[in-house]
C-alpha cells in the first residue's frame, strides 16, 4: 500500500496534540473518528493527559507503541514542524497539518513552510492550513470540521478535492441535506507536498469513486494535473472543476494585443476543455453536476421530454433548457398515442412539450407509466420530471415512480422539485434518481452529461522541421520585417516588402512592388505603429517619398527619437482579418490565441484559446468557436474564406512556438488576412519578443 493510500485508508492513527475536551478543535478528531465508526487503532499524543476518551495517551511521538499509518497534527506551526520531524524520523508514511501561519500569511509564514517541507523528509504531508480529509466509504474522519457533528454521513460515488478547507464542510452538509453521498473529501490547502493532482491521480484508481469534483484557486503543477486528468478520463471518471478567481484580470503583456486578450481565466477554460474536464459555472454546479454524472447514465442527443403536472414549473424548465441549447420537441405520433392510452383524462396536454398531465401527478401508477413511455421513445434523449406541491405532503409519489422507471433505460431522468420539499429530494436521490431544487441545475446537469460523452479535443501535433535558423535569433523584440521572416521559415505566407531608409529608396521599392503599397515605420521599439502615425496606406512611387519624411517627423514627435528605417509593403486587400498570437501563462504554460483581428481586436474581444501544441483539428475548432466565424463561412452572400489555409497557418504558428520553446516570450500576427477560398492566408504584420 503506498503512502497516499495509507493516508486515506489508515489502520492506525496518531493524534498529535489531542485534547480531552471534544468542544475544542484539538478534541474533535478523536471524537469524530469514534462517533463515525473508525475501526483502526487510535493513539492520542499529549504529555498533559494519561488518557483521552478511554484511550491511553502518549507523551511523545517517540513513545508511540508503533509507527502509525498517519498522524493528524493539532499543534501551532512551530511545534507542528517539530512533530513532523519526529514522525519522519520514525518512518511515518503521512501526516496532516491543520495549523495555519504558513505560506498564506506572508514572508515569515513562507519561510516556516519551507522549514516544514525540509522537516518532512520522505513523509507525505497534507496541508498545512487544512481541515483534513474524510473517507466516507471506510468511515475515516481525519478532520476537525464542525460539519462532522452531524449524526449520519452518507457514502456515495463522488469524491471532492478542495484547496479550501471550508468548502468541504459546506459540500458535506449540503449533500446530506439533499440525500447526496460522497466517497472521499480532501482539503489540500497550502499544498506544501500533496496537491490536487496527486489526489486526482489516486482517485482515478479508487473503485469507490465514479466522479471527481475539484474546488481550485490555481494549479501549482499543470503538467502533473494534465497527466492525472487524462488518467481519470481514461478510467471513465469525469472530472468537474469549480475554479475561483474568474474576475481577476489576466496578465497584460506590455507589447501585444494577445497579452491583453488572453485572460488567465479564459485560458483555464480552454485548458479544461482540451482535457475533457467539465467546468462548473456556479458553486451549486459543483454539487449538482457530479451527482448527476455519478448516476452512470449517458445522454446521446439534446432532445428532452419535460413531464409535469404544474404548467409554470414546466415552463421554467423548458426556458432554461432552451437557453442551454437543448430541444424540447412535442411527442411524435406514436409516443402521443401511447400517452393517450393511459387514460389520464381530458385535461392532460399531450401535443406539446412540456407534457402536462395535470391531475395525473397524484397517481403514481400513471406517472410511472408516462415516464416509461418517454424513456422508451426514440423522440427523447432524457426526461425531466417536475415534482409539484404533492412532494411536500407525499414525497413518495414521484420518488417511487422515478425509482421504478430507472431499470428500463440508461437515459438520464432528472427531477425538478418546484416547492420546498427536502423529503422528496432525499427520497429521490436516495433511490437512484437525481433531484434538483433549481431549474438551472437541471440544464447544467444535462449539459455535463452531454459533455462527458464527448471526446477530449486534446491531441498531439507533430512539429514540422523549419527552414528558420532559430538559434541565430537575437534577444529582445524583433521588428516587423524580422518577425515575418521568422514566420515565413515555418511556412506562413507573408507580404512582399523591402526595408528602406530614405524617400528615394522608398520610391524605388514602391516601383519594384507594383506601385500600390503601404509604408510603415520599422523599429523593434515601436510595437503599435498605427498609434503613433507609423502606418500609411494606398501609396504610389510618386507619393511615398514625401509621405516617408512626414512620417519620420510625426512618429519622432510621439516616441522621442527619430526612426531610421521604414518598410515598403505590397498592399493586399480582400479577405477577413484575424489575430493569431502566442501567450505564456505563468501557471498553465504556452498557449495560442485566435480572434477577430486588426486595431479593434481588444474592443470586440471575440477570441478563443488553446494550450500548445495545437493540431489541425483543434485549429478548425478554434475558427468555428469565433462569434465572427460566419464571416469566414460566406455570411449573407460573402465569398467563403480559405478556412483550410487558416487552420494550417494556426498549426504552423503553433509549431514555431513549440520549436522556440522557452526562448519565445511573445509572438503575434495581427492582422492575419484570410483570403477567399483557394487563395490562402497572408500575414500583414508581426511582432515577436525573444527571451
Amino acid at each position: 500500500m503506498d503512502q497516499i493510500a495509507r493516508l486515506l485508508s489508515p489502520a492506525s492513527v496518531a493524534v498529535i496534540g489531542a485534547s480531552g475536551d471534544a468542544r475544542k478543535t484539538s478534541g474533535r478528531p478523536i471524537a469524530f473518528l469514534r462517533k463515525h465508526g473508525f475501526e483502526g487503532r487510535l493513539y492520542p499524543v499529549n504529555p498533559r493527559y494519561e488518557e483521552i476518551d478511554g484511550l491511553r495517551c502518549y507523551p511523545s511521538v517517540d513513545a508511540l507503541p508503533e509507527v502509525p499509518d498517519v498522524a493528524i497534527i493539532l499543534l501551532g506551526p512551530e511545534r507542528a514542524n517539530q512533530a513532523v520531524a519526529d514522525l519522519a524520523a520514525r518512518g511515518c508514511p503521512a501526516a496532516i497539518v491543520l495549523a495555519g501561519g504558513y505560506g498564506e500569511t506572508g514572508t515569515t509564514g513562507a519561510q516556516r513552510q519551507e522549514e516544514l517541507k525540509a522537516a518532512r523528509g520522505s513523509m507525505r504531508i497534507l496541508g498545512p492550513n487544512t481541515i483534513g480529509l474524510v473517507n466516507l466509504t471506510e468511515r475515516v474522519t481525519l478532520s476537525a470540521s464542525g460539519a462532522l457533528d452531524m449524526d449520519q454521513l452518507l457514502p456515495g460515488r463522488v469524491a471532492v478535492v478542495s484547496q479550501s478547507g471550508g468548502i468541504l464542510g459546506a459540500l458535506l452538509s449540503r449533500g446530506v441535506a439533499a440525500g447526496i453521498g460522497f466517497s472521499k473529501l480532501i482539503s489540500t490547502s497550502n499544498e506544501v507536498d500533496l496537491d490536487v493532482a496527486d489526489f486526482v491521480d489516486y482517485l482515478a484508481d479508487d473503485p469507490t469513486t465514479s466522479v471527481i469534483a475539484l474546488y481550485i484557486e490555481g494549479l501549482r503543477d499543470s503538467e502533473k494535473f494534465t497527466r492525472a486528468a487524462r488518467k481519470a478520463r481514461s478510467a471513465g471518471k469525469p472530472v468537474v472543476v469549480y475554479k475561483v478567481g474568474r474576475s481577476e484580470a489576466g496578465a497584460h503583456a506590455a507589447n501585444s494585443h494577445t497579452g491583453a486578450l488572453a485572460g488567465s481565466d479564459d485560458l483555464y477554460s480552454a485548458y479544461f476543455k482540451q482535457l475533457g474536464v467539465i467546468r462548473a459555472e456556479t458553486f451549486a454546479d459543483l454539487l449538482d453536476i457530479p451527482f448527476a454524472l455519478a448516476s452512470g447514465r449517458s445522454m446521446n442527443g439534446r432532445r428532452v421530454a419535460i413531464l409535469t403536472s404544474t404548467g409554470g414549473a414546466g415552463t421554467l424548465i423548458a426556458d432554461n433548457l432552451g437557453m442551454s441549447g437543448f430541444e424540447t420537441p412535442a411527442p411524435g405520433p406514436e409516443t402521443a398515442e401511447k400517452l393517450r392510452n393511459l387514460d389520464i383524462g381530458d385535461q392532460a396536454v399531450l401535443d406539446r412539450n412540456p407534457i402536462d398531465l395535470t391531475l395525473a401527478g397524484l397517481q403514481p401508477e400513471l406517472m410511472r407509466s408516462a415516464i416509461g413511455i418517454l424513456l422508451d421513445s426514440d423522440d427523447y434523449d432524457a426526461v425531466v420530471t417536475v415534482v409539484g406541491s404533492s412532494g411536500v405532503a407525499q414525497p413518495h409519489l414521484m420518488a417511487d415512480a422515478i425509482r421504478d422507471s430507472l431499470a428500463s433505460s440508461d437515459k438520464p431522468v432528472l427531477a425538478y422539485i418546484s416547492p420546498h420539499a427536502p423529503a422528496a429530494a432525499q427520497r429521490i436521490n436516495g433511490s437512484g434518481g437525481v433531484a434538483f431544487n433549481a431549474p438551472e441545475s437541471c440544464a447544467s446537469a444535462l449539459k455535463a452529461l452531454v459533455m462527458s460523452g464527448q471526446g477530449s479535443s486534446a491531441s498531439a501535433a507533430d512539429i514540422a522541421p523549419s527552414a528558420a535558423r532559430v538559434e541565430e535569433l537575437p534577444s529582445g523584440p524583433l521588428d516587423e520585417e524580422r518577425s515575418k521572416r521568422l514566420y515565413a521559415g515555418f511556412g506562413i505566407t507573408v507580404t512582399r516588402e523591402l526595408v528602406v531608409k530614405s524617400g528615394q529608396e522608398a520610391a524605388q521599392a514602391a516601383s519594384e512592388l507594383g506601385g500600390h503599397v503601404a509604408l510603415k515605420v520599422l523599429s523593434e521599439l515601436i510595437p503599435h505603429k498605427s498609434e503613433v502615425g507609423g502606418v500609411a496606406l494606398h501609396l504610389s512611387s510618386d507619393t511615398i517619398g514625401d509621405r516617408l519624411e512626414r512620417m519620420r517627423d510625426e512618429v519622432g514627435g510621439h516616441v522621442g527619437f527619430t526612426p531610421e528605417s521604414f518598410l515598403v509593403q505590397e498592399m493586399v486587400t480582400g479577405g477577413q482579418e484575424l489575430i493569431l498570437g502566442f501567450h505564456r501563462d505563468p501557471q498553465l504554460g504556452p498557449a495560442l490565441l485566435l480572434g477577430m483581428g486588426g486595431v479593434t481586436a481588444e474592443l470586440f474581444q471575440d477570441t478563443t484559446l488553446r494550450l500548445l501544441p495545437v493540431s489541425e483539428e483543434q485549429a478548425r475548432e478554434m475558427l468555428c468557436e469565433l462569434k465572427t466565424y460566419p464571416l469566414l463561412d460566406g455570411f449573407r452572400g460573402m465569398p467563403k474564406a480559405d478556412v483550410d489555409a487558416a487552420a494550417k497557418c494556426i498549426v504552423a504558428f503553433s509549431q514555431m512556438a513549440m520549436q522556440l520553446g522557452d526562448r519565445l516570450v511573445e509572438a503575434e500576427i495581427n492582422p492575419l488576412l484570410v483570403r477567399p477560398a483557394g487563395s490562402g492566408v497572408i500575414a500583414l504584420d508581426g511582432l515577436t519578443i525573444i527571451a
